[in-house]
C-alpha cells in the first residue's frame, strides 16, 4: 500500500481537494439525525410549525449540499483514478520494453497484456473510489462515534458493542478473500495468453480442424476463472450480510435500551430517533468500508503482479551498466570478434543444474567489409551467434568485440544502431509503409525512404499500392506476400545505413516471382558492408569471403566454398544432402 501511494503524491494537491470534500460530506451526514432531535424534542412539543418549516428547509439544504460534495468528490477522485492508471500503464509500457528477449521468452504475451490492461483497471478502481473513499468513511465514523458519545455516552456504548464481532469478522474473511482475487488475477492472465495464441495461430487451427479441441481447452481454461470468481463471490456474500447482521442488532440495541431510558425519563424520545439514524449511518460506512476491502484485496492481487513484473531487474543489454561505458570507434570499421564464447540460454533442470550450453567456446573475426556466412544444422547455434552480438543475450563466459570495443561496455543502442537485422519472419507494425521503413525516424524524410526503397526494388511495390507510402498495413503485414514485406525489410535496414548488416534466413521464404529481385536487393545491401549472412540454402553462400560451419554449438570449420568441399567434412556432407538430388538420388551420409 505504501507503494502504492506513491503514485499518488505528484497529485497530492487533488487528493487533500478530495479528502476536505470528504471531510465536508462526513460532517453534513450529522446534520439530519440532529434536526430530527431537534423537531421532536422541541417543535412538536411546542406545536411550533414554523419551527418544523424551517427545520423541514434545512434537512432539504443539507440533501443539496450534500448532492454537490459527493458529486465533487466523485469528479475529482475519477480524474486521480485515471492519472494514476495513465501513469502506471506508461511505466509498465517502458519496463516491458527494457526487459530482455529471454524475459518476453518465458512469458506468454497474453499474461503481459493482462499486467498492463486488466491489472491496472483494478487499481484504478482503488483510487477513483477506494483510497480517498476510504478517509471520508473513516472521517464520517469518527464524527458519529463522537456525537453519539456527546448526546449520551451510554447509550452509546451500549450501541457500539457489536463493534469487536465486526472486527472480528473483518479478519476471519482477509486472508480468504485475498487469495480469491489472487487467484482470479492469475486465471485471467491465462485466459488472455490462450486467447492471444489461439488468434494468433486461427490459421493453424482452422486448416488441421481441430476447432473444437480449441474451444474444449478455452472451456477448461474459462471454467477455472469462473470457479474462482464464484469463490470470491462466495465471501463477499457471507461478509456483507454479517455486517447487516450487526446493524440490525445495534439498532435493536438502541431500541431496547433507549426505551428503557425513556420510559425512565433520563433521555427524550429525539436522542432515541438520532441515535437510531446515527446507528444507520454508522453502519453504512462500515458497510462500504467492507466492499473496500474486497476492492482492496483485489487491489492488493493486482498490485502483487505488476510490481513483481516492475521489480524484475532487466539484464545489462537493456539497462545502463554501474560502470562508466566505453563508446564505439567513430568512423567505425565493422570489425566483429567472439572470443571463447559459451552460452546457454538455461540450466538443466538436472540436480547438478549445469547449464545447457548452445554455444561451446565459439571464437571467429569479421574483417571489416567482408562478407561472412554461418551454416549448420537446425539448433547448431546459428541464430545464437546473431542474439549475442546484438546484446539480446549476454554470454556466461568469454568476450565479443565489435571494433576492438567489448560490447559488454558499450550502450546496447549505439551497437544496435550499427547493425542492420533483416529477419526470415518480418515484423510490420499496423501503421502505413512509411513508418514500416522509417520506424518513426523523423529525420529521414520521404526522399530518403524512397530512395531505399528504390535501391533494393521496392519502389515498383509502393508505386502499385492505392495511397504509396500511405498505404495501411494490416498486422504483421497483412495483405502483403511474404517476398514484399522482405522487400520493405530491406528498404528498412538500407534507410538505416548500418555498418554491419545481418542476414538472418533473410532469403529462405520468398516467391519464385520476386526471387531475382531479393537477391538484387541482398546484393545492393551487402555493398560496402560487413556482412553476416546465415542460410540454410548452401547456394546462397558460395560467393561468401569466408563460411563458418556450426555443429552442436560448436565452431567445427571455417573456409571458402571450395576450400571447405575438399576438406571433406560437414559443409561437404551439407552440400552433398542439398544438392545429390541433381546428380545420383539422396546420399546415405547424414549429418550427425
Amino acid at each position: 500500500m505504501r507503494r502504492l501511494l506513491t503514485y499518488v503524491h505528484p497529485y497530492r494537491g487533488r487528493v487533500a481537494l478530495g479528502v476536505g470534500l470528504l471531510l465536508a460530506g462526513a460532517l453534513i451526514e450529522l446534520v439530519g439525525p440532529a434536526l430530527t432531535m431537534l423537531a421532536l424534542d422541541h417543535a412538536v412539543p411546542a406545536g411550533d410549525s414554523r419551527m418544523l418549516g424551517l427545520i423541514a428547509l434545512a434537512y432539504v439544504a443539507a440533501l443539496a449540499f450534500g448532492f454537490l460534495l459527493e458529486y465533487s468528490q466523485t469528479l475529482v477522485t475519477t480524474w486521480l483514478g485515471q492519472k494514476v492508471m495513465f501513469d502506471l500503464r506508461r511505466e509498465i509500457f517502458a519496463h516491458l520494453q527494457r526487459l530482455s528477449l529471454s524475459f518476453h521468452d518465458r512469458n506468454p504475451v497474453g499474461r503481459s497484456m493482462t499486467r498492463v490492461t486488466n491489472d491496472v483497471e483494478v487499481l484504478n478502481e482503488l483510487f477513483r473510489s477506494g483510497i480517498v473513499a476510504i478517509f471520508g468513511d473513516f472521517f464520517t465514523l469518527l464524527f458519529i462515534v463522537a456525537m453519539m458519545l456527546y448526546l449520551d455516552w451510554r447509550l452509546a456504548l451500549v450501541a457500539l458493542t457489536v463493534l469487536p464481532a465486526v472486527v472480528y469478522a473483518a479478519s476471519v474473511f482477509r486472508k480468504r478473500i485475498r487469495v480469491a482475487y489472487r487467484d482470479i488475477r492469475i486465471r485471467l492472465a491465462r485466459i488472455n495468453a490462450y486467447l492471444q495464441e489461439q488468434i494468433t495461430g486461427i490459421s493453424v487451427t482452422q486448416l488441421f480442424g481441430r476447432e473444437r479441441d480449441s474451444a474444449a481447452r478455452f472451456r477448461e481454461v474459462n471454467e477455472d476463472h469462473l470457479r474462482a470468481h464464484l469463490r470470491s463471490i462466495t465471501y463477499y456474500a457471507l461478509f456483507f450480510p454479517t455486517i447487516e447482521l450487526f446493524t440490525s442488532i445495534a439498532v435493536a440495541l438502541i431500541i431496547w435500551y433507549g426505551g428503557l431510558r425513556v420510559v425512565d425519563g433520563t433521555i427524550t424520545i429525539g436522542v432515541v430517533a438520532a441515535f437510531l439514524q446515527y446507528s444507520r449511518r454508522f453502519f453504512r460506512p462500515i458497510q462500504d468500508l467492507s466492499e473496500k476491502y474486497n476492492m482492496l484485496q483485489g487491489a492488493m492481487a493486482s498490485s502483487e503482479r505488476i510490481f513483481g513484473l516492475l521489480d524484475t531487474e532487466p539484464d545489462t543489454a537493456t539497462t545502463e551498466q554501474v560502470k562508466p561505458r566505453k563508446s564505439l570507434p567513430s568512423p567505425g570499421r565493422g570489425e566483429i570478434e567472439f572470443r571463447n564464447v559459451w552460452f546457454a540460454y538455461r540450466r538443466r533442470e538436472e540436480p547438478d543444474g549445469e547449464w545447457d550450453w548452445v554455444l561451446r567456446d565459439v571464437s571467429f573475426r569479421v574483417a571489416p567489409g567482408s562478407r561472412v556466412a554461418i551454416v549448420g544444422h537446425t539448433g547448431a547455434g546459428k541464430t545464437s551467434v546473431i542474439n549475442l552480438l546484438l546484446r539480446f543475450y549476454e554470454p556466461q563466459r568469454g568476450v565479443i568485440l565489435f571494433d576492438g570495443v567489448p560490447i559488454r561496455d558499450v550502450d546496447p543502442a549505439e551497437l544496435r544502431s550499427r547493425i542492420g537485422l533483416v529477419l526470415q519472419d518480418v515484423f510490420l507494425f499496423s501503421r502505413d509503409i512509411r513508418y514500416n521503413i522509417r520506424l518513426g525516424r523523423e529525420d529521414l524524410g520521404d526522399d530518403a525512404v524512397m530512395n531505399a526503397a528504390a535501391r533494393v526494388g521496392a519502389d515498383k511495390l509502393i508505386a502499385g499500392l492505392e495511397h504509396g507510402l500511405d498505404e495501411p498495413v494490416g498486422e504483421r503485414g497483412a495483405g502483403l506476400s511474404m517476398g514484399e514485406r522482405q522487400l520493405l525489410s530491406f528498404a528498412r535496414a538500407l534507410a538505416y545505413d548500418p555498418l554491419v548488416l545481418v542476414l538472418d534466413e533473410a532469403t529462405s521464404s520468398v516467391d519464385s516471382e520476386l526471387e531475382e529481385r531479393i537477391e538484387e536487393a541482398v546484393e545492393t545491401l551487402m555493398r560496402g558492408r560487413t556482412a553476416i549472412v546465415i542460410a540454410h540454402r548452401l547456394s546462397t553462400v558460395r560467393n561468401a569471403d569466408r563460411i563458418l560451419v556450426f555443429h552442436h554449438g560448436e565452431l567445427r570449420e571455417q573456409g571458402t566454398h571450395e576450400e571447405l568441399l575438399r576438406l571433406g567434412g560437414i559443409y561437404n556432407r551439407l552440400h552433398e544432402l542439398q544438392f545429390a538430388g541433381d546428380v545420383a538420388g539422396p546420399p546415405e551420409v547424414a549429418v550427425r
